[in-house]
């Protein structure tokens, strides 16, 4: 773990990158830049970060955060000073996006609570209200690191409106036509489940980038998956048997 205050510390990339919630290829990556590099090298080359280099990465994931680009924040660094004053008025920015982020969760909060007052109500809220509150559940970032959430927000824009909507709207149509073969008790190596399968992937690999973060979609769902099924227009044991079928016919091939 990295200890600021423990005076002359160095840190590998590997401590660095494992105690920052970065990757390696990022710290790579901001060296290749210009954005982060490592103050110091052992006799055989290996790049050491020291306290200086720990504060630099804070603020460009500080400012990273913030919504600036890469470019954008090696600029801001470059014309401003690495003392208090700076970092002051970093956090206090900060501060003031996490007081936005409460917000947002506060929202989210509402939305739940207006889908449990149409059950209460007995009326089954519709599908797209259910879409919009799994968005912003907040669990995805506790999942997902700040490069991957990164990643998969640049997938989404790159994608569009447009197409997320027909995703949503043909992941729909997937779960309904794998609830009926489940419920038929179609075998799951039988060539309409396999192609199903195969559509169902291709679905969802359009918002996957690269196979970590399938990963961690699937651990998320492994560890919440009550939760998750319970927020879904469907009963959550149905989800959680179909999760499951699914996955005996990938395994099957």
């Amino acid at each position: 773990m990295i200890g600021t205050g423990d005076i002359g510390h160095r840190w590998s990339i590997g401590e660095l990158a494992q105690a920052s919630g970065v990757t390696v290829r990022t710290l790579h990556h901001y060296d290749e830049i210009g954005l982060l590099t490592a103050s110091e090298r052992t006799a055989s080359g290996h790049r050491r970060y020291t306290e200086h280099d720990l504060r630099r990465l804070y603020r460009v994931r500080a400012l990273r955060t913030l919504g600036l680009s890469l470019e954008e924040i090696s600029g801001v660094l470059a014309t401003s000073a690495d003392d208090l004053v700076s970092m002051r008025h970093l956090l206090t920015t900060q501060l003031r996006k996490l007081g936005e982020h409460a917000a947002r969760i506060e929202q989210l909060q509402s939305q739940i609570l207006g889908l449990l007052s149409s059950i209460d109500d007995s009326s089954m809220p519709d599908p797209d209200q259910f879409m919009t509150t799994l968005e912003m559940i907040s669990v995805f970032e506790t999942y997902f690191t700040p490069e991957q959430r990164e990643q998969l927000a640049d997938r989404r824009a790159q994608l569009g409106p447009e197409a997320i909507e027909a995703a949503k709207t043909q992941w729909a149509g997937l779960v309904e036509e794998g609830l009926q073969h489940m419920r038929a008790g179609t075998p799951v190596e039988d060539p309409q489940v396999q192609d199903l399968v195969r559509r169902w992937d291709a679905v969802g690999n359009m918002f996957h980038v690269g196979e970590e973060t399938k990963s961690v979609v699937q651990r998320m769902w492994e560890e919440n998956s009550a939760q998750i099924s319970q927020r879904l227009p469907w009963p959550a044991e149905q989800m959680t048997g179909l999760v499951a079928y699914m996955k005996q016919a990938r395994e099957a091939v």
